[in-house]
Parts: C-alpha cells; structure tokens; sequence
C-alpha cells in the first residue's frame, strides 16, 4: 500500500476512512462520474476509441486532474475502452465504433491526491437485443452487490449477490479480476471478488472504501490476455459486459461516490443523439 495518511486506522492492511477523506473521495468520485457523462455524447458510429480517449484525457486535465492510468505500470493511454468481447483493459487506438457495439469506458482520475474509479457501459446505435439483456443483467447485479454492503456483512455477501443474479440469467461471473480498495492508492486492500458465498470472508467495517465492478459474459467466464500484456477478452468471444461504482461503508449502509451528475445509469442514456 501507500502511505498511510495521519488519522487512518488500518484494520488487516485494510485503510479506514473518516468523514474528512470522505469529503476528497466524494469529489474524486463525482470527477470520474462527470467524465462518463461527458463522454457519452461523443459515442457513436465513426468515432475511433482514441478520440474518445483523447476527450477524456483533456476533460480531467482542465479539471484540475491527473489520468490515474496514462503510464500506470505501463499502461499507455488515459483510459481503458473495452468493445464487445474485451472484458477489460481494452488499450484505445484506431478502433472504429460501429452500429451494434457494444463498449465499456473505464476512467480514474487523481483530484488532490484522492483517486477516483467509475466505469459504465455504451451502445453504438442498435445492438442485439441479447447484448441489451446482458448490459442490464450486469448493471442490476453491480446494484446487488453494492446493496449487501453494511457494516457486519461480509465479502462473500458482496460476491454472493452478484453471482446469484447474474447466474439466474445462466451468464457467467468473470474470476480473473475484481474490484479493490482504493483511496490514495489506485489498488489497496482488500479485493472484492464477485462472487463467493454468504457469510464468508472479511467483515466489512465503516470507513473502508473500494469498488465493485463485476464483468458478467453472455458464455463461459473463462478469458485471456492478448499480446499488448493488457487486453482480456473472452476465450470463446462471447460478449461481455461491466458496470463499476466506487463506494464507501457507511455506520448504517454504503456511500456511493461515482453516481453520474446526470443521472444515468444504464443505456440508453437520455441525451445520447447518435
């Protein structure tokens, strides 16, 4: 981990959060919120990936913010892009969006010192109406995991929730990767898987802060890593889809710090003209 700031208590490697860093993480959070729905207007068919990568890279600079992933162990680029079958860390480039698409935009921002981490997903025109299903599977089995979430409650409740919606649609649970602590350290304790069983795991206390972005497939979970060293896709190109919200614990429940300034959650988006 980072450095552990004056005043946090530090539970199993696990950061507590008082209501003062509360305060950066809410703006932080609202940052990447803001960015999403800024971006939402420029999907469309003909826009390459890069381009949008290239909004978003100066949206967070004139806001005051640094793109936590431009050169993050290498990573080249100021967000990550994921189409169709990318499960995640898709690298924006000359990638033509088309009518059908499918994508998920994942972005992070730095505001005075405190990270901010939201991803959501996009249609590019219309798309099958099984890739509309799958979106809103993922979307409400996010919302699920984020509603055990309480002090008391466990890691395994969060995992549990999501992998119960989404399994009664009969898609998969993606295990390769997770959600994660996070605060003034892009990737912190503790991991939150997205699946698991009842009861199980660490206990979840008031203060800690991490996301939940569950990647839910249409086929098997199974996924791989392309050449890059960055893009997962699905072994069997299935489609794919991710939601992320960034939130805290609560005394009596959870905070959500990345909900959209304009109200969107899911697609279709109110004012996205193609």
């Amino acid at each position: 981990m980072g450095k552990i700031m004056e005043g946090d208590t530090v539970r199993g490697g696990v950061v507590l959060h008082d209501e003062a860093d509360f305060v950066g993480l809410r703006a932080a959070g609202r940052l990447a919120a803001m960015t999403l729905d800024m971006i939402t207007s420029h999907v469309k068919a003909g826009v390459t990936t890069g381009e949008l990568d290239d909004l978003i890279h100066r949206f967070m600079i004139d806001h005051d913010s640094v793109p936590a992933t431009l050169n993050y162990r290498g990573y080249p680029k100021s967000s990550c892009i994921s189409l169709n079958h990318v499960v995640c860390h898709g690298i924006p480039g000359e990638r033509v969006l088309n009518d059908g698409d499918i994508l998920n935009i994942d972005v992070t921002c730095i505001l005075n010192g405190w990270f901010g981490d939201s991803s959501r997903m996009y249609v590019v025109g219309n798309t099958l109406i099984k890739a509309k299903k799958l979106i809103d599977v993922t979307y409400d089995s996010m919302m699920a995991g984020i509603s055990a979430v309480k002090p008391g409650a466990t890691l395994g409740d969060i995992g549990y929730a999501i992998q119960k919606l989404a399994e009664s649609h009969r898609f998969s649970v993606v295990r390769d990767f997770c959600g994660h602590g996070i605060g003034r350290t892009f990737h912190a304790p503790p991991n939150i898987l997205h699946y698991g069983r009842p009861g199980e795991g660490m206990k979840l206390k008031a203060g800690m802060v991490f996301t939940i972005e569950p990647m839910i497939n249409i086929g098997k979970p199974d996924v791989k890593i392309l050449d890059d060293g960055w893009t997962a896709v699905t072994r069997d190109r299935s489609l794919t889809a991710q939601f992320e919200h960034m939130l805290g614990v609560t005394e009596t429940g959870y905070e959500i710090f990345t909900l959209s300034p304009g109200g969107y959650t899911r697609p279709p988006y109110p004012d996205h003209q193609e």
